[in-house]
């Protein structure tokens, strides 16, 4: 881990088993592609990428012990609760008319309220209270590491990191998109409302492990 290759290789392989966890990120690529096709995980990824990248220049500003804080864990636990509880419900109303071919009638202007795949990588990520905590302690015992070799090592330490999300989820949306020859209009509305299901279950299980966090 003393080289350029070796933070890279590192950095990829824990990320990629972080990635292949299922989140809500998981939940928004899923419920994205059939609509957006296999680019629905790279524009995913390039939020997610863009948050994290501006994070490590905050870590290396001093941010560190900031969002090592208890109280901040579980504030951003309760308002990442309540942003997918927005989204989670956003989608299971948007359901109904949402279309896969030809969308005709109000379909449009649901799809075009929709949040975009570079925003939702960010808020997601922001929501998730285990993305602080990652970053919290073995992201930034990471970059620890990585910064003794200057910029080049963080400029490995965080490609890796993206690359691992960008493989992953790239496999993901490239999968479900290549299901439209037997994905209707009602099987795709189905899947919408599944993945609203799951972001309401992340969103009251990270809001109940934010307020169970703060001291009253």
């Amino acid at each position: 881990m003393d080289s350029l290759a070796g933070i890279f290789l590192g950095s990829f392989l824990i990320g990629f088993s972080g990635a292949m966890m299922p989140g809500p990120m998981f939940v928004v690529v899923v419920g994205q592609s059939p609509r957006r096709g296999f680019m629905a995980g790279p524009l995913v990824v390039l939020g997610h990428g863009l948050l994290e990248a501006t994070l490590v220049g905050a870590v290396i500003l001093g941010l560190a012990r900031l969002l090592s804080a208890p109280t901040v864990i579980s504030t951003v636990a309760v308002i990442g609760g309540l942003v997918l509880l927005y989204m989670g419900a956003d989608m299971l109303r948007s359901a109904g008319r949402l279309s896969l071919y030809g969308a005709e009638g109000d379909t449009g202007a649901v799809a075009e309220r929709s949040l975009h795949p570079v925003l939702s990588g960010i808020l997601t990520s922001l929501a998730n209270p285990y993305w602080t905590i990652w970053w919290a302690t073995v992201g930034l015992g990471y970059l620890l590491l990585a910064g003794k070799l200057g910029w080049a090592g963080l400029t490995a330490f965080l490609s890796g990191h993206v690359l691992s999300d960008l493989v992953w989820y790239t496999a993901v949306s490239s999968l479900v998109s290549g299901g439209r020859r037997w994905l209707t209009d009602r099987v795709y509305r189905g899947l919408i409302r599944a993945c609203a299901v799951g972001l309401l279950f992340f969103a009251l299980y990270f809001g109940w492990h934010g307020l169970s966090g703060i001291q009253v």
